[in-house]
């Protein structure tokens, strides 16, 4: 597959999406950027902005296994990972595995669970694995987690340890549609107010397994030079010697980064990465891997407007 071929899909994606969500390109891009290079995504935002719908949709555009749970205080670890039952018919166990069998997951309300539940994910997000009972059972390597927040209301929740929040690629907020957009909303509203199902809204399949798994491997070849490499690593370095900074991004960090920056240029059509891809996915890569100082948080200072200005101070190569 071209890196051509991956803009095309691409284009195809986001006229497919846009069916049913109004707007949110730039998260479809993300999204993809996301499944192109093995990364997960944690979207936060208030309710009723579409989280749910968009997942559900980018999916079956993608013709991917879709599962969903939803996060609450009472769900086991057993409950997302699966448990071995024992069958007194054959005198053996047998494996039920649980709804993280699939290729696209949504980890809905993620931060209503206690950590001990949150935790279960790490493993397959990171390895692509399920351990159950010591037998590893493998995932698709086409896995990623979209994981949702509601920034609204923190009481019965449990924030994400830094460990976990710096396995997902990106943190996306996301806001309110503009007046324009909740006008197109409302006006294709039917008549009931149940959610949509993407099949009825007419979203077709615009690739397959396949196609999608030979995206991955030509991302996987674009061009990365030395100075884009040194500009990466200049970036996340600065986050550790920021005054407003208490800790900066890790390592993990910067190959992330780095990788996200190759799918970014291959929805651009490009077989290497510019400046302008490592800046464009800076902010959503970073801002949930930095903690404030204490001085900067009784300053009033916000972690998107500290990383921008992180990244401005670094000089993008020429």
């Amino acid at each position: 597959m071209l890196v051509s071929d991956i803009k095309d899909i691409a284009a195809r994606l986001r006229a497919e999406i846009a069916k049913a969500v109004v707007g949110q390109t730039d998260t479809v891009d993300l999204l993809l950027a996301a499944l192109f290079c093995g990364g997960h995504i944690l979207l936060e935002g208030p309710p009723g902005t579409a989280k749910t719908l968009l997942a559900q949709s980018f999916a079956a555009a993608l013709n991917l296994d879709f599962g969903r749970i939803q996060f609450t205080p009472d769900l086991m670890p057993g409950d997302i990972v699966g448990t071995n039952l024992f069958n007194f018919q054959t005198s053996t166990f047998t494996v039920n595995r649980g709804p993280i069998f699939c290729e696209v997951l949504l980890a809905d309300e993620i931060n209503r669970t206690p950590p001990k539940t949150q935790a279960a994910l790490l493993e397959a997000m990171q390895e692509r694995r399920v351990t159950l009972d010591g037998k590893a059972n493998m995932l698709s390597e086409r896995f990623m987690v979209i994981a949702t927040e509601n920034p609204i209301e923190q009481q019965g929740t449990y924030p994400l340890p830094e460990a976990q929040l710096d396995r997902f690629l990106f943190k996306h907020v996301l806001a309110y549609p503009d007046e324009t957009q909740e006008r197109a909303i409302v006006a294709a509203t039917g008549p009931s107010v149940r959610m949509p199902d993407p099949a009825s809204l007419g979203i077709a399949r615009v690739a397959d397994r396949e196609t999608v798994s030979a995206a991955i491997a030509a991302v996987a070849s674009a061009r990365l030079t030395d100075p884009i490499v040194a500009y990466i690593v200049g970036i996340v370095r600065a986050t550790r010697i920021s005054a407003d900074i208490s800790n900066g991004a890790s390592p993990r960090a910067a190959a992330m980064l780095a990788a996200a920056a190759r799918a970014h240029a291959a929805l651009d059509g490009r077989d290497y990465v510019i400046p302008d891809d490592v800046k464009t996915l800076a902010l959503p890569a970073l801002r949930h891997r930095v903690i404030l100082s204490p001085a900067a948080e009784i300053d009033g200072r916000r972690v998107d407007d500290v990383v921008r200005a992180v990244v401005e101070r670094v000089e993008a190569p020429r």
